[in-house]
């Protein structure tokens, strides 16, 4: 049987490049996210992860769903599948910036995909596909 991790994450592009968080002590790079507290919807999640994590404030209520992804879990046990809900929405003027357990932030295009998680990758494709990305 397959292990799932369930998580929720914020997709910010501007200026054809998405942004994307590297915690410490790893060595891939995730969306702005993580995993819901109970009681908390995925929206809900992915807005308090984004504050945590990049310090921008986006209202829930303001996130679209903007797709799902499965995909192999990055530093998990093998076996173990990310379901990753991205949302997209929420505009914030201010600038992200590194906060709590990020070590650094970046925007990526398309060609940073081999130094993003599994489940990253397969959300650059799609944006690339939809025409928001390089």
């Amino acid at each position: 049987m397959t292990a799932e991790v369930i998580a929720a994450a914020w997709v910010c592009v501007r200026d054809r490049r998405v942004l994307v968080v590297r915690p410490r002590g790893s060595d891939a790079f995730y969306l702005p996210g993580g995993k819901p507290e109970p009681f908390e919807t995925y929206a809900e999640a992915a807005a308090r992860e984004t504050r945590e994590e990049v310090g921008l404030t986006v209202d829930p209520a303001d996130l679209t769903l903007l797709t799902e992804i499965v995909a192999p879990a990055h530093n998990r046990p093998p076996g173990t599948e990310v379901r990753l809900i991205c949302f997209t929405g929420g505009k914030p003027d201010e600038q992200p910036a590194p906060a709590n357990e990020i070590a650094e932030l970046a925007w990526f295009t398309s060609s940073d995909a081999d130094r993003c998680a599994p489940a990253i990758q397969l959300l650059l494709a799609e944006l690339v596909t939809a025409d928001r990305i390089d």
